[in-house]
C-alpha cells in the first residue's frame, strides 16, 4: 500500500469511528430526554418493553400520538364545578367508601374526556396521561385497579382510601391546580 492509500483508509476509519461517535450520542441524548419527559413511566415502560429500544419506541409513539390529539385546558367555570363535584365525593368516602372510588373514577374520566383525551380504554387513557402527567400515571394505574378489585369485592377499605389518595393526584393535575398555583405565586 502506497501512502495515498495509506490516508484513504485513515481517513475511512475516522469518518466511521465519527458517525458511531455521532450516533451514539444522539441515541443518548434521546434516551435522557425521554428519561426526563416520563421519569418513572420511562423504567416502567422499558422494563414491560424488556428491551430499552422497544421501550423508547414505545414512548415515541406516545408522544407523537399525544400530539395529535387537541388537549385543552379546563375553563375556571369548568374547574370550579369539577373540584365542587370532588368535594362531594371525598365526603361520601366516609358514609360510603365503595360508592365513592366508583365516582371517584368517573369523575376522573369525564375530567379527561373534558380536557379531550380519548376514553374508550383504559390503558390508552393510562397511555395518554403519561405523556403529559408522568408523575401521576401510576396512581392512576393503581386507583383503577383498586376500583376493579372493589367491583369482584377484593378490596378493604385501607385500599379504597390509597384509591381515593391516588385518584386525588391525578384529579389535581387534570385540573391544573399545580399550574394556578405557580401562576399566583
Amino acid at each position: 500500500m502506497n501512502s495515498a492509500q495509506i490516508l484513504v483508509l485513515l481517513l475511512v476509519v475516522v469518518v466511521i469511528v465519527a458517525a458511531g461517535s455521532i450516533a451514539l450520542a444522539r441515541r443518548k441524548r434521546r434516551s435522557q430526554q425521554l428519561r426526563e419527559r416520563f421519569g418513572p413511566e420511562y423504567d416502567r415502560v422499558v422494563s414491560s418493553e424488556g428491551d430499552v429500544r422497544k421501550g423508547e419506541r414505545v414512548l415515541e409513539f406516545r408522544q407523537k400520538h399525544r400530539e395529535k390529539l387537541n388537549i385543552r385546558s379546563l375553563s375556571p367555570n369548568d374547574r370550579a364545578s369539577y373540584m365542587l363535584r370532588w368535594n362531594e365525593v371525598q365526603a361520601r368516602f366516609v358514609d360510603d367508601p365503595r360508592g365513592a372510588v366508583t365516582l371517584a373514577d368517573s369523575l376522573v374520566t369525564d375530567v379527561m374526556q373534558s380536557r379531550g383525551y380519548p376514553i374508550a380504554d383504559f390503558e390508552q387513557r393510562a397511555a395518554d396521561v403519561s405523556v403529559d402527567h408522568p408523575l401521576v400515571v401510576d396512581n392512576y394505574r393503581a386507583a383503577h385497579d383498586i376500583a376493579l378489585r372493589q367491583g369482584r369485592g377484593q378490596a378493604t377499605t385501607e385500599d379504597l382510601r390509597k384509591a381515593m389518595v391516588h385518584y386525588r393526584s391525578l384529579f389535581e393535575q387534570l385540573l391544573g391546580e399545580n399550574e394556578l398555583r405557580r401562576k399566583e405565586a
